[in-house]
Formats: C-alpha cells, sequence, structure tokens
C-alpha cells in the first residue's frame, strides 16, 4: 500500500500534517543517498514526531558484538538493532558496563541523559554515530 506525506516548514503545521497523515503508525523509513535510512517515529509526550538517521551495519554489528561480550551470551544467541538490553537479560549495572565498553570501543563519552535513552542496540548504534559526528577531529 502506497502512502505520501506532505509536511508543511512550519513546525506546528508539520505535526497537524503528520498526525492526519500517519495517526496509527509508529514509524515511517525512507532511503537516502547518503545514510541506509532516514526515519520518522512517533514518541509520548513530544513534538509527535522525530527525524533520525539509522546507524550503519558496521556500527550495529560492532554494539551487538560488545552486548554479546559485556552480558557474556552463549555463541548462539541472536542479537539484533531491535534486541534490548532487558531482554537480553541486562540488569541497570550491566547496562552501565555495557555504555562502558561502548565509551571505550568507540572513544566516545556518553552522558548520563543520553545512556538512560538506550534501551536497544540499535538506539546505542544511533547514539555513537550521532556522537562521533559531534565530536572534533582527533589531531595524530
Amino acid at each position: 500500500m502506497a502512502h505520501s506525506l506532505a509536511a508543511s516548514f512550519s513546525p506546528a503545521a508539520a505535526r497537524r500534517q503528520m498526525t492526519n497523515v500517519i495517526p496509527s503508525w509508529s514509524s515511517v523509513s525512507f532511503q537516502s543517498h547518503r545514510r541506509a535510512s532516514v526515519s520518522i517515529r512517533s514518541r509520548p509526550n513530544s513534538l509527535g514526531f522525530k527525524i533520525c538517521c539509522s546507524a550503519k551495519k558496521e556500527t550495529v554489528d560492532k554494539v551487538c558484538s560488545i552486548v554479546k561480550e559485556q552480558l557474556a551470551l552463549p555463541d548462539g544467541t541472536a542479537i539484533t538493532g531491535e534486541s534490548k538490553f532487558a531482554e537480553l537479560g541486562a540488569d541497570s549495572l550491566d547496562t552501565v558496563e555495557i555504555v562502558m565498553g561502548l565509551e571505550e570501543a568507540f572513544n566516545i563519552t556518553v552522558d548520563e541523559t543520553s545512556a538512560q535513552d538506550i534501551a536497544t542496540v540499535q538506539d546505542a548504534a544511533d547514539l555513537i554515530e550521532k556522537l562521533m559526528l559531534e565530536a572534533p577531529p582527533k589531531v595524530v
């Protein structure tokens, strides 16, 4: 089923139009030339939608590997971008250790507020790429 989306440059008008166009959708994705995909996700208690870019497959794969190692999961355990840390058996301390492992592996610093928003492997990978883009270039 094909759907078309129209949006105005006014945030208020865009929210009204998006609400009218996709009231029951929680996520819409588009292809982009520079990134794997661009998605619009509705979030409760926010402006109604958020545009974000999905992380590269290599980043997601590396995060999966780090999560698997931090949680000492068996080799046959399947982890994808949609895998939730809690469903993999991680408690709050495990999640802190995962974030610390990601900081070390990617040479980034995750602030506490951002760390609390990470629930899935994809959340972590998206945040990592965002932080790496914002970081000043390293002089070698």
